[in-house]
Parts: structure tokens; C-alpha cells; sequence
């Protein structure tokens, strides 16, 4: 039986479940989240273009790619900006959830930019550790430390949006890991100031590469368990399905699919045989309580059916019933899987 074909009872028994009537709301509404971005934007794009002069004058490869890695910053909060404006137009024609995957978009282009840029600041800097030129630490030491204060200022506002959005997220990331470069770089300058080791600044840079590879990973690997359609990381199908099965009246529960959308926002579906006479309703509703009360799943989307009587005898389950069933079979009883 399809998930909207009509049930021999009359009635329909699949319904879509939603507590919060399509809407989503996040601590920090859309227009504060879109300042606050902003206003981050606006301090990252001063501080680049001076750095960018400092680093030229004084010849260090720390500055430039700390330069680099605000560039792609900018571009974060810009690519974030654009994408919470996508997503937050309404579902039309084909897109039936409307766009707002563009943040998870946003959130993977921030992780691949952040790879892409390591590489290549990797690349330069054991260029630098062979043949190290000369760098002037107290130009890179200033202007290391009013980095720090730059971006820990950008930092803080973007903390203050909504960093459940994986899209937010990614911004804050590459805000976070420019901070944690600026003190790596303020170090190989006071370095470079006391001892004239002209290779703390390309060490330096190598301390900023493995934090940016540790950030943009993280970005690829959350944004990719969305597009891949698999559940939210903490949560496990199997444990969901036994919960199901054990409630009243449920006989068996299959095809339960539970996936994302995009950040904060999971959903789920599933196939549901209720025992012959109980009342269909009355148990997709309490389904859908558990599913929102002990999963936080709150978009879902049961096809409950009662379960025909040669079902519930001994042998084989005819294949009929659902012949293009996915996933394990969960029934009543400790930890029956099949």
C-alpha cells in the first residue's frame, strides 16, 4: 500500500506530524542573525586589507596567510548571508521544502575552502622552512595582536547568532580558527623578535594549517551525513524502531527512513501495523509524541495500517503487504529485529 492510497477501513491513517506548523525558531531570529553577521563582516574586511600591507612590508608568509584565511572568512559570512536568505523563502514549485539546504551548501563550501587553503599554505611553508627569508617580527607581532583582538570582537558577535544552523556554524568556524592563527602568528613574531629564528613564522603557519584542516573537515563531514540523507549523528534508527515497536497496540514498525533536512530541523517516516480493531489514530498520535518528546522529531510522517490477521500467524509474512520494504523489520519484544 502506498503512503497515501486509501485503507480498506475508510479511513486514512497516514498523516505528516508537525509541532511546529512548518515553522522553525531559533533563539536569535533571522534579521538579529543577519546583523550580527554583518557587523562581523565589517571588522574581518578592515583588518584584511591592512594586514595585507603589513605583511607585504614586512615579508611574512604568517601575516599573508592569515590575510588569505580572513579572506575566506569574509567570504564565509557572505556566502552564510546569502544562504539564510535562501532558505529562508517559502517552499514553491518543485522545492518543496524550499531552499533551505542552501545553508548546508554554504556550510560544505566553507569546509572545502578551508582544505583548498591549507593545502596551499602548507605548500609555502616548508618552501619558507628550506629556504626561510627574512621577516621583520615586530611588524608580525603588532599586528598579530590586534588581529587577536579583531577577531575574538568578530567571534563574539557570531556566538551570539544562531550556531545551531550548520550555515552559522561554518562562519564561526573560520572566524575561531583565524583567532587561534592570530596567536600562533603574535608567537613566531615574538620569536623572530628575542632569537632572530627566522622559521617561526613558517611553523607558525603550519600551526594554522592543522587547525584549519581540523575546522574544514569537521564542515565536510556534518554537511555530507545531510546531503547523504543519513540520521543525525546521536541518534540510531535501530533504537528508534524497537521504542516504536514496544508501544501498545504497534505489531511492527518498517521502512523507517530518519533524516535532516538541514540543521536542526530532522525528520522521519516510517511504515506502522497496529493490531486488528485498535484504534489506528490513537496510536500514530502517541508515535508521534515519542518521537518528539524522546527524539526531538517533530516532522514525521507514519503510514499506520492495521495488521490483516494471516499476519499474525505463524510463518512466513507475505511479501505482498509491502514488497518494496527498506530497512530492518522492528516487532514487539527484546530487541526482535529481523
Amino acid at each position: 500500500m502506498r503512503a497515501h492510497d486509501a485503507h480498506p477501513d475508510g479511513h486514512d491513517h497516514s498523516r505528516p506530524a508537525d509541532g511546529h506548523a512548518g515553522h522553525h525558531t531559533h533563539g536569535v531570529s533571522e534579521n538579529a542573525d543577519s546583523r550580527l553577521l554583518s557587523g562581523a563582516l565589517g571588522l574581518i574586511v578592515a583588518f584584511m586589507a591592512g594586514e595585507v600591507a603589513v605583511g607585504v612590508v614586512a615579508g611574512s608568509l604568517a601575516l599573508i596567510s592569515d590575510a588569505a584565511h580572513m579572506l575566506t572568512d569574509a567570504a564565509s559570512i557572505v556566502l552564510a548571508l546569502v544562504a539564510m536568505r535562501l532558505a529562508a523563502k517559502p517552499p514553491r514549485g518543485g522545492y518543496t521544502y524550499g531552499l533551505k539546504r542552501a545553508e548546508i551548501l554554504s556550510a560544505q563550501a566553507n569546509g572545502l575552502s578551508l582544505l583548498l587553503l591549507s593545502a596551499w599554505l602548507t605548500y609555502e611553508a616548508i618552501r619558507r622552512l628550506i629556504s626561510p627569508p627574512q621577516v621583520t617580527g615586530g611588524l608580525v607581532l603588532a599586528t598579530a595582536l590586534v588581529g587577536i583582538v579583531v577577531n575574538v570582537g568578530a567571534t563574539w558577535l557570531i556566538s551570539r547568532a544562531d550556531r545551531t544552523s550548520l550555515n552559522v556554524e561554518g562562519a564561526f568556524r573560520h572566524i575561531l580558527t583565524d583567532a587561534y592563527a592570530f596567536i600562533a602568528t603574535a608567537v613566531a613574531g615574538l620569536v623572530m623578535m628575542v632569537t632572530g629564528f627566522a622559521r617561526a613564522d613558517a611553523i607558525a603557519s603550519l600551526v594554522v594549517v592543522v587547525l584549519m584542516v581540523k575546522a574544514g573537515l569537521g564542515l565536510v563531514r556534518e554537511s555530507g551525513r545531510i546531503f547523504l540523507e543519513a540520521a543525525p549523528a546521536g541518534v540510531s534508527p535501530e533504537q528508534v524502531g524497537r521504542a516504536l515497536a514496544a508501544r501498545p497496540y504497534v505489531t511492527e514498525v518498517h521502512d523507517l527512513h530518519i533524516w535532516q533536512i538541514t540543521a536542526g530541523m530532522t525528520a522521519a517516516s516510517a511504515h506502522v501495523l497496529v493490531a486488528p480493531g485498535e484504534d489506528c489514530h490513537a496510536v500514530r498520535a502517541d508515535l508521534e509524541a515519542v518521537l518528539a518528546e524522546s527524539y526531538g522529531i517533530t516532522h514525521t510522517t507514519l503510514q499506520v495500517d492495521h495488521n490483516p490477521d494471516p499476519l499474525l500467524s505463524i510463518g512466513p509474512r507475505p511479501e505482498e503487504h509491502c514488497g518494496d520494504s527498506h530497512g530492518p523489520v522492528h516487532r514487539p519484544g527484546p530487541d526482535h529485529i529481523s
